[in-house]
């Protein structure tokens, strides 16, 4: 009898040690999908192989700040102002301005920039998925199936890719810059803790490049659906990246200050996002987690932890909404007079 009992009761530790594994592996999962990686400089191609399919979409990059920084930055008196109080000689030639202002090969074990800020800069380096997401599975354009489609794109995603619908995918390439992730570079070189960025009025500004299947004739604004994800997608990663900053930061000066008030701002906005769409459980939650951690120092752990909650809860959002049952927050997303420059022609 005993003995019946010891193996009932060995089963059911089994059961639940398995279900610990599963969640942890979970847990784990979601957490990777959150964590922005650093760019492999080692497997950036350059925007000269995007350029051979995409003629049109470089055409408009050329003319944005995004490209131009290349040139313009290190000449400016203001990025040569932070760069001496930082004590760096070569803007070109340090990795503390290469991870944000430039797009960077590894030449003779060597960074080097190569352009500014560029295709890989937001749909990441290109060395393990550019040639699988642009050879129509070995077919032509017109000859290749559906299937074999969404087989390539698959394949491309699992390889690094960053496609146009993993909209917080790209929010986080860009709050990752926009949100400046460097506290010395703004307590002592005097560098600005971020821009006003916000994901609709800067995405459909002077960046748009929604031109591929209309083969350059047109140039799209995104969609009602797809703006009003882009706008509380946009909000929860910043909320989610200001968090980040404060559980990091260590002194008790502008850096921190700006975080703080940055996130404080973010949860504001999202409040009025949860007042608009009172159904709409995951962003109610992104508010609870937002104002779920105190946003001052030494308290890593559990703004990190509201940090991580938001990302997961973003994830869940996307997956499950189009936006196009999200006509209530209409009046908060910035409207064309407010996106950032227009498209070039």
């Amino acid at each position: 009898m005993d003995t019946c009992h010891d193996r009932t009761r060995f089963h059911v530790v089994k059961v639940i040690v398995l279900a610990m594994v599963f969640l942890l592996a979970a847990i784990a999962s979601a957490t990777s999908q959150t964590v922005k990686k650093p760019q492999n400089h080692k497997k950036i191609v350059g925007p000269n192989a995007c350029a051979e399919c995409h003629k049109e979409t470089t055409e408009i990059w050329k003319k944005t700040h995004h490209a131009t920084t290349f040139k313009k930055m290190p000449r400016s008196k203001e990025a040569r102002k932070i760069a001496n109080k930082m004590k760096i000689k070569r803007i070109k030639s340090e990795s503390l301005c290469l991870t944000c202002h430039f797009t960077t090969q590894i030449k003779r074990k060597k960074k080097k920039p190569i352009a500014g800020i560029s295709c890989e800069s937001c749909h990441s380096a290109g060395k393990d998925w550019e040639k699988v997401h642009s050879e129509f599975s070995g077919k032509t354009e017109k000859t290749e199936s559906k299937a074999e489609e969404a087989k390539r794109w698959k394949k491309s995603e699992k390889l690094g890719m960053i496609r146009p619908s993993a909209i917080y995918k790209l929010a986080k390439n860009c709050y990752s810059c926009h949100v400046v992730p460097q506290e010395k570079l703004v307590n002592i070189g005097g560098h600005p803790a971020g821009s006003a960025f916000e994901l609709v009025s800067w995405s459909q500004g002077e960046v748009r490049h929604n031109v591929w299947y209309s083969k350059g004739k047109t140039n799209k604004q995104a969609g009602a659906g797809r703006k009003r994800i882009l706008y509380i997608t946009g909000l929860a990663v910043e909320l989610e990246t200001a968090l980040r900053s404060v559980a990091v930061a260590t002194k008790s000066k502008v850096y921190a200050f700006r975080m703080a008030r940055r996130a404080d701002a973010a949860r504001k906005k999202m409040k009025k996002v949860a007042a608009a769409l009172p159904k709409t459980g995951e962003v109610a939650k992104i508010v609870e987690l937002g104002y779920s951690a105190g946003l001052k120092l030494n308290n890593k752990k559990a703004l990190l932890t509201a940090a991580k909650g938001i990302a997961s809860t973003s994830l869940a959002l996307i997956a499950k909404y189009d936006g196009s049952t999200f006509g209530a927050v209409d009046p908060l997303i910035p409207n064309e007079s407010k996106y950032k420059g227009k498209p070039p022609k």
